[in-house]
């Protein structure tokens, strides 16, 4: 699997659509997998919901609930929009590779039927021409499309999904241009009073990191053209491994997301066996605003807590080396490790288990930075870009802050200063880690500490 789709919500239920290649590990003819929930944290994998045909395999896209009927499909159908991709055209040599389709259900998902007028956006001559994120803009009283079109977006319009305009392109001189631009979403934030819209855009390679990143632009939508309020380049995630992340639709005012956890630098070859890729957890998505700029703030879904089995917590210590799973039971699973530290100079929290394998999770005070080192953390040869260390800028200018970890067996996302700074990583230990250390040449002082033991979502 790969690129997460069509999330939306209906009817109590979460569903996650996304790419999947049911024949094979390795990257292959994109079907549409898909799952539900209704808890955001334990899925129930439902059989694949789009099949390729004689447009193409099936790329990524979103899915919307048609309230108005505004398709004609059927009030509240439940609509794919997606890209069709030519695998026929594009070995002659041909651009025009990629179009636009829409697919309805009238039974939630379960069946699925495409329009039989498909495409609904014919290819106008660029080869990256995929990804369309759908929304209902009511001011307007239209549907907006954010496309991917090489490396910039482009907005459409549309009364019913069928018959869509052009309105306008973003992000030509604007953002990261290192590789080819992917699976925008645009969306509305409120801070106070203020409505703010974001725009993410994936971006491969030409990360932060290098390889696969998720970047965003915050600013202003009259629904013909987005302006951004800020040239900064600002990333929703500095980890290698949260890749093509989208919202859902149909939330209300909770904002949802959720990404792919890997990198296209090394996605094909990471060493599993039976299966490969994951997704991140689910995260709930705000607005802060830091120097007269706005960022978005990404945390766990408050669902999550329901997976805590046991925990231990201790407040005000003062030292330079602390063995937590001296104090608590060594980790037998997922895990989430909470800190509150008073005006911390470099310190580093190691993952590590009984051969010698590593993970560090650290802060430098020097460089304000937070850092992710996989270079010993178990099986690392597939790749050289896998070894190399991850970096994260520390946007919050407090001298105080918080660090939340969020650790499973093969995967960790750390979320620093309530979310403000993010990184998330994958590993390949030869056995679990067990144990875990917090470690600083001046002594720390850690005001809360948290060690959470989390229920295995998967029995």
């Amino acid at each position: 699997m790969n690129d997460p789709n069509g999330m939306v919500y209906f009817n109590g239920k979460y569903h996650l659509f996304f790419q999947h290649n049911p024949n094979s590990s390795v990257w292959g003819p994109m079907h549409w997998g898909h799952a539900i929930s209704t808890d955001l944290v334990h899925w129930k994998e439902l059989p694949i919901a789009l099949y390729p045909d004689a447009l193409g395999t099936i790329f990524s896209g979103s899915a919307v609930i048609d309230k108005e009927n505004t398709a004609g499909f059927g009030e509240n159908a439940m609509i794919a929009i997606y890209t069709n991709h030519s695998h026929e055209l594009e070995k002659e040599g041909f651009e025009k590779i990629e179009t636009q389709g829409i697919a309805y259900s009238l039974d939630e998902g379960t069946t699925w039927t495409k329009y039989k007028g498909n495409p609904v956006i014919a290819n106008p001559g660029i080869r990256d021409f995929r990804d369309p994120k759908v929304f209902w803009y009511q001011p307007g009283n239209k549907w907006i499309m954010s496309l991917a079109t090489k490396d910039r977006i482009t907005f459409y319009s549309s009364p019913d999904l069928k018959n869509w305009m052009k309105e306008s392109e973003f992000g030509e001189n604007s953002g990261a241009h290192g590789g080819v631009w992917e699976c925008p979403d645009l969306f509305p934030l409120s801070y106070g009073d203020e409505t703010v819209w974001v725009l993410i855009v994936n971006i491969n390679p030409g990360g932060p990191n290098g390889g696969s990143g998720t970047q965003y632009f915050t600013g202003s939508f009259d629904g013909h053209e987005f302006v951004s309020n800020d040239t900064l380049t600002k990333w929703i995630d500095y980890g290698p491994d949260n890749y093509a992340g989208i919202t859902w639709s149909n939330t209300g005012d909770r904002k949802l997301f959720i990404g792919w956890m890997s990198n296209w630098s090394y996605a094909n070859i990471v060493p599993t066996t039976q299966w490969r890729s994951t997704n991140t957890i689910v995260r709930e998505l705000d607005l802060i605003k830091s120097n007269n700029r706005f960022f978005v703030r990404s945390v766990p879904v408050k669902e999550t807590d329901a997976l805590i089995l046991k925990s231990f917590s201790e407040k005000n210590l003062f030292t330079k080396n602390a063995s937590i799973t001296k104090k608590t039971n060594k980790l037998t699973g997922p895990a989430s490790l909470q800190l509150t530290l008073n005006n911390p100079d470099d310190f580093h929290i190691t993952l590590f288990n009984t051969k010698d394998e590593k993970l560090i999770v650290g802060y430098n005070k020097t460089g304000n930075h937070f850092y992710i080192d996989r270079s010993l953390s178990g099986d690392t040869q597939f790749s050289d870009h896998f070894k190399k260390k991850i970096i994260a800028s520390r946007i919050a200018s407090e001298k105080n802050m918080n660090l939340s970890l969020l650790i499973d067996e093969t995967s960790i996302e750390v979320f620093a200063d309530n979310g403000l700074s993010l990184m998330s990583a994958i590993f390949f230990p030869s056995v679990p880690y067990s144990d875990l250390t917090i470690s600083s040449e001046k002594k720390l002082r850690i005001k809360d500490l948290t060690l959470d033991h989390l229920e295995r979502i998967w029995k």
